[in-house]
């Protein structure tokens, strides 16, 4: 999960002045376009590496929104009056994620409301953590930003209070949880950068204001988690910009449900009197359940859990290069680091990467410790995160995945292509990493990996078949926990914390398997071709930024 997926939730909450370009060269457009965005959503901008704006720390007011949409309905207007006939495939591309990235504004703004009655949206620690971690500001320079944001944490959650109405309980009560990590983070990380002590006082007693009023509510908090089918439709077409609709992959996600058990019911048949001594059942799901179980046993040890993933980096890296599958830079750092306390709650990894103006800076890889587990839960997670299945996580996350792609992306051409990422082809592209590597021969063909792979695999299957299943069809707790625990063979605590992820978030579980499946089958329209080349593909591929799959096989396939 990369923390691109929350960017137009930071466009929303940081954005607040209007201004509008009236420039009819397209090139001239584009920068004055990508210019006037940052100046339009400052903290944005600080994430991205641009830090002409890190003084500000915009408070998302009735008057900041009726900004926000100004200035978007001024972009749309002069984007509308381009003359296109003579527009180059690029071109045209970015223009499509200019005007989409200013619809879903007014989308999120008017329609969603999630300012409204998700108060997880109001976290001022990323504000904060992209000046600290930037390469590309001196220590007085951050001094200074800090200085200045911090200043303004208040009037951020006096205009977060006055937004709140009606907010989910689960939202509200993921809001009071991070806020103990926000108040950590600026107590622990933000204090040594604060010169008036004074001013970091206010600002903690803001959050701390924010979290009581938020407990105060909690208990009269009543709206559904769910969004509907009407919003859910809607927010897929923004968010994932695919060819199909939602329900078009729903439909696809069910077949290879289907497709994946027969496979792993064969895998099961040749595997079972290597690790079983009973007879094997005949119900086949039983059988792959039992067998999965048992493989299992081979897992990290809860104190050497971020360890074991450091020491596979390498390990991975080594393979992509001996079986030339794709250049990876190696100027460029990654991180293993314990998840900030701020971001956790969600996902039990992800990657923090720097943006495009600052691409030396270290790209971390997001891990949530064992600690405040109970010795049966711990258990359960590790089994999920077994021996093979950590191998297949760190394929997706970090190399030649997320950690991959995002380095890519930075190189783009197009500034366009590479700030305003699609989620889809984000997270397609880290499934279909993983594949990909187990065609390339890693694991040596085991059928203990192919059979855990399928297992991994058919995790991003039901997280299509979840979140639709759960806000369009309505599903409670109990079909949810049924479909991932006797259909996709996943541990207790596992399902339990996808469960709490499907309440917090929408149509993004539906990323992966819808980019994986647009990528995959580009890939093997292309491989008709005599010339075809794995590498080429995956470099050309991850050359076009984060845009989406869709807008990447027009201009491949031209």
């Amino acid at each position: 999960m990369k923390k691109i997926n929350i960017l137009f939730v930071l466009l929303i909450l940081f954005g607040c002045t209007t201004e509008k370009s009236n420039n009819n060269n397209f090139e001239n457009t584009r920068q004055s376009f990508i210019s006037s965005w940052w100046k339009q959503f400052p903290t944005s901008a600080t994430t991205a590496g641009f830090h002409d704006y890190d003084a500000e720390l915009l408070a998302y007011d009735k008057s900041c929104r009726e900004a926000d949409k100004a200035f978007v309905n001024a972009w749309l207007d002069t984007l509308s009056h381009l003359e296109t006939s003579k527009l180059e495939s690029n071109d045209l591309t970015d223009l499509a994620l200019m005007k989409g990235a200013l619809q879903s504004i007014l989308f999120y703004t008017d329609t969603l409301k999630a300012w409204q009655w998700d108060p997880s949206n109001y976290n001022v620690a990323g504000a904060f953590a992209d000046i600290i971690n930037a390469k590309n500001l001196d220590s007085l320079q951050k001094r200074t930003f800090i200085q200045a944001r911090i200043k303004k944490v208040k009037s951020y959650y006096d205009a977060a209070k006055a937004n709140i109405e009606n907010p989910s309980p689960e939202h509200t009560q993921l809001a009071i949880e991070q806020s103990e990590g926000v108040k950590e983070y600026l107590n622990s990380e933000v204090l040594n950068w604060v010169e008036t002590k004074a001013d970091l006082q206010e600002a903690v007693a803001a959050i701390d204001g924010f979290s009581t009023y938020l407990k105060t509510i909690l208990p009269t908090a009543k709206r559904d988690f769910r969004i509907g089918k009407e919003l859910f439709d809607i927010k897929f077409k923004h968010d994932i910009q695919s060819e199909w609709t939602a329900a078009e992959v729903y439909e696809k996600a069910i077949n290879r449900k289907n497709e994946l058990h027969l496979e792993m019911a064969k895998l099961t048949k040749e595997l079972w009197t290597k690790y079983m001594n009973v007879e094997m059942p005949k119900d086949t799901l039983k059988a792959i359940s039992a067998l999965i179980n048992k493989i299992s046993d081979k897992h990290p040890h809860r104190d050497s859990f971020i360890q074991s993933i450091e020491k596979q980096i390498p390990e991975l890296q080594t393979f992509v290069n001996e079986k030339q599958l794709l250049f990876l830079d190696p100027k460029k750092p990654l991180k293993v680091r314990r998840t900030p306390s701020y971001m956790d709650g969600v996902a039990g990894a992800s990657i923090s990467a720097p943006g495009p103006y600052d691409k030396d800076a270290e790209t971390f890889y997001n891990v949530s410790t064992l600690e405040k587990f109970s010795n049966e839960s711990a258990e359960s997670y590790l089994r999920e995160y077994n021996h093979y299945i950590l191998q297949i996580l760190n394929i997706h996350e970090a190399i030649p995945g997320h950690y991959a792609q995002l380095v890519y992306s930075n190189n783009s051409p197009s500034i366009i292509k590479s700030v305003f990422g699609n989620g889809a082809m984000v997270e397609g592209w880290a499934v279909y990493t993983e594949r990909m590597m187990i065609e390339a021969g890693y694991g040596n063909s085991e059928p203990e990996m192919l059979l855990m792979y399928n297992k991994w695999h058919l995790r991003t299957v039901c997280n299509t078949i979840l979140d639709y299943s759960v806000h369009v069809k309505g599903w409670k707790k109990e079909d949810a926990i049924h479909l991932l625990v006797n259909e996709a063979f996943q541990q207790q605590a596992e399902a339990e914390g996808k469960w709490r992820r499907v309440q917090l978030s929408q149509v993004q579980l539906c990323s992966y398997f819808t980019g994986y499946s647009e990528i995959f089958a580009l890939r093997e329209e292309m491989k008709k071709a005599s010339s075809f080349d794995l590498k080429k593909f995956h470099e050309s591929f991850l050359s076009f930024g984060s845009a989406p799959v869709k807008e990447i096989k027009k201009l491949m396939l031209k």
